[in-house]
């Protein structure tokens, strides 16, 4: 059987009447992509958020390489090999990329924030900021200031800062958001190239890149997921085709 290197196992999550996770359980396997699609408000933030440790379930767990992970915070999750990309940037904005790269590697090594500016003469932490910065092509960015980047380029740094991690799981909350033809087409062929480094678990509204990149797809409506299956599993459920894609049974 394929190694599971994410899981969920029954998250439930209420904010008063509404479940925004309903028993939620899915699970990601090495080397595969596992798409996460369903309307706005289905409850996919709030299951990115327990699956990250930004909120706690009110039942379920959580598991990152076979450790439950439930009750840890994001910075430990972090440190077992959980690295996550944002739909809204968390990038320093008046650092430069390569700041922004150290950052993610000194995150990585458990030490204080206070050691930030040591790390950047770190040579360990600075050739692990360098390369990935190299393996996303924004080497020759390095010394830019990151609000001078394009929006692409943004969204490219967020994966470098996420390779510093040397991750075991990746967690993308929307990385094509706000990319145009082009840049999608690149985010594309570079997430199907990390998949092979490690696992992507992809929160995405972009049809084109989750058909092109997944290789399962999870539906989830009103905080429950209601398929999970292959691309042309999921294109041909009249259930997911009614509720999401916008056709009649």
């Amino acid at each position: 059987m394929t190694d599971v290197l994410l899981e969920t196992r029954g998250l439930t999550k209420a904010f008063g009447a509404v479940r925004a996770s309903d028993n939620v359980s899915l699970s990601l396997c090495a080397g595969e992509i596992h798409a996460i699609i369903g309307p706005n408000g289905a409850g996919k933030s709030t299951l990115i958020g327990q699956i990250c440790g930004t909120l706690v379930p009110d039942s379920g767990s959580v598991h990152l390489a076979g450790v439950e992970v439930t009750a840890r915070p994001p910075q430990a999750r972090a440190r077992l090999g959980l690295a996550r990309t944002f739909q809204v940037s968390q990038l320093a904005m008046d650092d430069t990329v390569l700041q922004n790269a150290v950052l993610g590697a000194l995150g990585a090594s458990g030490s204080p924030w206070h050691f930030f500016r040591p790390a950047l003469s770190d040579k360990t932490m600075r050739d692990t900021a360098e390369a990935a910065l190299a393996r996303v092509g924004l080497a020759e960015q390095a010394s830019a200031v990151t609000a001078e980047l394009s929006h692409g380029q943004r969204r490219l740094l967020e994966v470098a800062v996420a390779l510093t991690l040397r991750p075991k799981v990746f967690v993308m909350d929307e990385p094509m958001a706000g990319l145009g033809t082009e840049g999608s087409a690149s985010l594309t062929r570079l997430l199907d190239e990390l998949r092979r480094e490690a696992p992507i678990l992809l929160v995405e509204h972009d049809m084109d890149a989750v058909f092109a990149l997944a290789d399962r797809i999870s539906v989830l409506v009103y905080g429950q997921i209601i398929a999970t299956g292959t691309v042309e599993e999921i294109r041909n459920n009249a259930a997911v085709r009614e509720a999401y894609l916008g056709e009649a049974s």
